[in-house]
């Protein structure tokens, strides 16, 4: 890599979006709310014809940057329009919003009148690709928006709002630029040998790639973390028939969401709902009694139950404390060894039959009272402890949550791993730099300095029409 590469790998990244450039011509406008009634809706406007489209639509001649102005729209609604002047806006072109009152009819006549006065159609995420193409935001930024967006808790929001800010693009830039320095000093010794410059060792390059691996395995060791604050914590529910397990679905949803009753095989399908586990979003999959049973439609719930068995990030194996151990309940047992289980002891306001001494398990083991609610906090501390391993707001390191910006970084990790190799069997440094630049380029993708097109359209349609 030569010293300018950087600059050169950005003039092609601009010529292979240019296509998106030549959009960008266009003057676009979206609904920005909810569909439904409100008492305020949204439509924004975004492009070099966008205070003129909007001087048109409400027939004021002036409009001041960052004011909000009264205006009536024809015979159908008033509103208040508030102008941002380039480059200071979401975007960074002129952008018009438009508040008005919150129906759908009213917002969808307002647009209607907004694409007669020369306003195109924008695509789902097209305004914030807009300011990701005119630098407002780099790539993943930008994606932080939608996480923003879907956000189910707390600490869902607070780790993509730290993304939003920069936490991550900042990590990454400084570990490309960290990268750089080296490349540059790798070309600088491999292309002017005879030039009165200071000899790059094996030493001094396994030094400075150790420092890059140990940055990169620091994020990985965040993404399993970002990844259940962003996409939830998936728990199965488990256990034999009329052991409680709707019971204490129903307590962490907060309502009855699983029907409860005495009578065993009750629930024979599975039963998911989202929720909030201290701040934690959480899947919680109610399965149905696995035991075996002649009844066709039970047999289809139990399967279902042990494939959600399979797939959770957690289990939660429920026993009747108040009933003998049964061979069904020691075959759950075994089949919960080595796995990411919980076993939880319910009606300990009964007289116990057995102990959690009795089962002889490795796995961590609670008893509770779904009656009483005994216990049930200390299965909430077991969750958040498994989920974020304490609290996600003092981590240092930001943290991956994106699968894209997790497979990026592992593709960094790689190559560089690769090249400490080659520098311990002191290999021609021209190979070594091959590694170093494959890894300076695969970071890149995560803040949008070296991405394809293809790449950029498919992040952006995934975000929601009118952000």
């Amino acid at each position: 890599m030569h010293p300018q590469g950087e600059r050169l790998g950005r003039r092609s990244f601009i010529a292979v979006l240019s296509p998106f450039l030549n959009n960008m011509e266009h003057t676009i406008a979206a609904i920005s709310t909810a569909y439904g009634e409100a008492g305020i809706g949204v439509v924004r406007l975004s492009g070099e014809d966008a205070l003129a489209i909007a001087k048109k639509l409400t027939g004021r001649n002036e409009f001041k940057d960052r004011y909000m102005h009264h205006c009536f729209i024809g015979d159908s609604d008033e509103a208040l329009v508030c102008y941002m002047k380039a480059p200071h806006s979401y975007t960074g072109e002129d952008v018009v919003e438009i508040q008005c009152h919150g129906s759908s009819a009213s917002l969808s006549d307002i647009l209607a009148k907004l694409y007669d006065l020369g306003a195109a159609p924008a695509e789902p995420g097209e305004f914030t690709k807009r300011a990701f193409l005119n630098g407002r935001l780099d790539l993943s930024r930008a994606e932080a928006v939608i996480d923003l967006i879907k956000a189910k808790t707390k600490r869902s929001l607070g780790s993509a709002a730290a993304q939003l800010r920069g936490g991550l693009s900042d990590k990454v830039s400084s570990i490309r630029k960290s990268l750089k320095d080296l490349l540059v000093e790798l070309t600088v010794n491999m292309d002017y040998p005879d030039e009165d410059i200071e000899e790059i060792t094996y030493q001094k390059l396994k030094d400075s790639l150790s420092a890059i691996d140990d940055e990169l395995l620091k994020l990985l060791s965040s993404a399993e973390e970002g990844r259940i604050l962003r996409d939830g914590l998936q728990v199965a529910i488990i256990g034999k028939p009329n052991v409680g397990k709707s019971s204490l679905m129903n307590i962490f949803m907060g309502e009855e969401r699983s029907i409860v009753t005495n009578i065993p095989g009750t629930t024979r399908d599975t039963v998911e709902e989202n929720a909030q586990i201290r701040g934690i979003p959480v899947r919680l999959v109610d399965t149905a009694g696995i035991r075996e049973s002649d009844d066709t439609v039970e047999r289809i719930g139990i399967e279902r139950s042990r494939r959600a068995f399979s797939e959770a990030d957690l289990v939660l194996l429920i026993l009747d404390s108040s009933r003998p151990l049964s061979d069904e309940d020691k075959e759950l047992l075994k089949a919960s060894e080595g796995s990411d289980a919980l076993v939880i002891l319910n009606k300990s306001d009964l007289k116990p039959e057995f102990k959690k001494e009795d089962l002889k398990t490795g796995l961590k083991v609670i008893e509770t009272s779904a009656l009483s609610g005994a216990g049930l906090d200390e299965i909430r501390d077991e969750i958040e402890r498994r989920a974020v391993g304490g609290s996600a707001e003092s981590r240092e390191t930001p943290l991956l949550s994106n699968l894209r910006h997790i497979r990026l970084v592992k593709n960094a990790e790689r190559e560089i791993a690769e090249a400490l190799e080659m520098t311990g069997r002191k290999e021609a440094m021209d190979f070594i730099e091959v590694n170093c630049n494959a890894a300076f380029e695969a970071l890149g993708e995560i803040t949008g300095d070296a991405v394809s097109g293809e790449i950029v359209d498919e992040i952006f349609a995934r975000f929601c029409l009118g952000k």
